[in-house]
């Protein structure tokens, strides 16, 4: 089954709030921020979050971007290569990733890191170069154009930070002594990029494509899934974007489809607040799709957030009576915090017509 949708526009309202911890730029360091802070120089005031890896499953970097959302002016930094040493991984941006930041009028920094340390046969604590990322901040924060304005321009310099990139891991190898991975990789990905941008976008649509079809045919642990029902989505957009998803469980039933993204807990009540926020970014993808098709075949559709734990008893939903939904938390004994998670998704969904589901589950 592959479906297909269109973005037309982003419209969605946030309610689960976090609160952004503020910093004057000038003693701001992207390194010791937290993932998500709020940056002020007197007079503007701006959202920055951060990037661990260019790779979009690691690290939930989508909570990082949903703590931001409700700020006007949002930057996001991405480091473009990650490389951890032969012996560990190397993750490139991929264009995607650029096209969905636009899509959400989120400003990127395409960096790099500049400093090490060593650890047994790998490197760790990578730190970004503060006074290139700070560079560019002040550079945004005099642009008054869009993100993706912004976005398009930083993608056509991308080979100059790739050549930032392949000299300050050539001084993180000599200092750490630790062999890193041929840099003959990075000059490919600096030749496709060099091109133009369209040549990046297919060099990173097929690694997306790839990557999909590889997450299609594999069930995650933390998965609690009714019924083996993956099926991939591709998601276009007027920016002329493209994005490879996995929906997680699709229930076709009236010429309606149920996009179901799942977060499941072993071990805890509910899912972490970590993973709810990263299957929220889906929601905003979903509940905002229009021209809905699968298998070329048009279908109206649904954005559904399961949330499921072995832990919880019973079940409710956002669409439950609010008795319901008092019983069923008093049964499970949840925390006051708890119980005001639960009301701040479920408003949530309510605001932006999707639909969240809170059951037990193996």
């Amino acid at each position: 089954m592959h479906i297909t949708g269109k973005i037309k526009g982003i419209k969605y309202k946030k309610t689960l709030e976090k609160d952004l911890i503020k910093f004057n730029l000038e003693k701001f360091d992207i390194n010791s921020s937290s993932s998500s802070s709020l940056v002020f120089d007197g007079q503007n005031s701006f959202a920055i979050s951060k990037w661990i890896s260019p790779k979009r499953t690691r690290s939930y970097p989508y909570e990082r971007i949903y703590d931001s959302m409700h700020i006007s002016k949002k930057i996001t930094v991405i480091p473009i290569v990650k490389d951890e040493g032969k012996d560990g991984d190397r993750d490139f941006l991929q264009w995607d990733t650029v096209s969905l930041m636009s899509l959400l009028d989120i400003y990127v920094i395409f960096a790099y890191y500049s400093d090490a340390k060593k650890l047994k046969n790998k490197i760790t604590e990578q730190r970004f170069d503060n006074d290139y990322v700070i560079s560019k901040i002040i550079e945004i924060e005099g642009y008054h154009s869009s993100g993706l304005h912004w976005n398009l321009k930083e993608s056509a310099n991308l080979h100059f930070i790739v050549d930032k990139v392949k000299y300050n891991y050539l001084k993180i190898e000599e200092k750490t002594k630790i062999k890193l991975h041929s840099f003959k990789g990075i000059d490919v990905f600096k030749n496709k990029i060099s091109k133009n941008i369209k040549d990046f976008m297919e060099f990173s649509r097929e690694k997306a494509k790839k990557a999909q079809f590889r997450e299609y045919k594999t069930i995650q642990p933390k998965e609690n899934l009714n019924m083996l029902s993956k099926a991939k989505i591709t998601i276009t957009n007027y920016l002329g974007g493209k994005y490879f998803f996995t929906v997680d469980e699709v229930v076709l039933s009236e010429n309606i489809v149920n996009l179901i993204e799942s977060k499941h807990s072993k071990n805890l009540i509910l899912p972490s607040e970590s993973d709810i926020k990263d299957g929220l970014i889906k929601m905003v993808l979903y509940s905002n799709l229009d021209f809905v098709k699968i298998n070329g075949a048009v279908v109206k559709s649904k954005a559904i957030l399961k949330l499921t734990s072995k832990m919880f008893h019973g079940s409710i939903s956002s669409k439950s009576m609010q008795k319901d939904i008092d019983d069923c938390l008093r049964v499970n004994y949840l925390s006051e915090k708890q119980k005001k998670l639960i009301e701040e998704i479920f408003k949530e969904a309510k605001e932006n017509n999707f639909i969240v589901y809170i059951q037990g589950g193996k």
